[in-house]
């Protein structure tokens, strides 16, 4: 059975979808935040490409196409947030990257999904996690979010918290329409024990 605790009550970056993943608040400092996540069912799709910014385009239009009836019933979903990227830690400058874009299922259809039309989506399961968390306004750009991970990775060392060092997730809450006060976040995977000391 997937916990999910929708609507949205305690983010007040989520302004723009109906239902936000919801989050347990466990610490915060002044560099970051732990969040505890309960398990969620997302439909997700992988692109490949030299930059983020060019993946999680063609891999947003996919999952923007599923909601808006590109499944086996035609069901038309409400948006979700937010936008999570799974960006893999060692990329090369000359080599494509392979980037996991995903919406989380509204809550609705956590249980039963209808089957999407494309062959490239699919469904996954976010297991239950804590996750360090760096918040940042603007946009959520393959030069921004790569600083803003480096700031976070810093961080961590110096306070000695164990994460995954092997992928880190790009998370954005906002439209592509919305210019101002805009929420982005870069999340790393806790492994052992939370480090929420500054």
């Amino acid at each position: 059975m997937l916990l999910v605790s929708y609507p949205s009550t305690n983010s007040s970056f989520c302004t723009e979808s109906k239902e936000c993943l919801e989050y347990l608040l466990v610490c915060k400092t002044d560099e970051y935040e732990v969040r505890h996540y309960s398990p969620t069912r997302w439909v997700s799709t992988d692109a490949e490409a030299y930059f983020m910014g060019v993946g999680a385009a063609m891999a947003f239009r996919r999952l923007f196409q599923y909601i808006n009836g590109a499944n086996e019933g035609g069901f038309q979903m409400e948006m979700t947030a937010p936008v999570l990227v799974k960006i893999p830690e060692e990329t090369r400058m000359w080599e494509p990257a392979v980037y996991s874009l995903g919406f989380p299922l509204p809550a609705a259809y956590q249980e039963k999904p209808p089957a999407p039309t494309s062959n490239k989506l699919y469904f996954s399961e976010m297991p239950e996690m804590d996750v360090y968390v760096r918040s940042y306004g603007g946009w959520m750009l393959s030069v921004t979010s790569r600083l803003h991970a480096h700031l976070l990775t810093e961080e961590l060392g110096r306070v000695g918290a164990s994460y995954n060092h092997s992928y880190h997730y790009g998370v954005g809450y906002d439209s592509p329409l919305k210019l101002l006060n805009r929420h982005n976040e870069v999340w790393y995977v806790s492994e052992g024990e939370l480090v929420s000391s500054s």
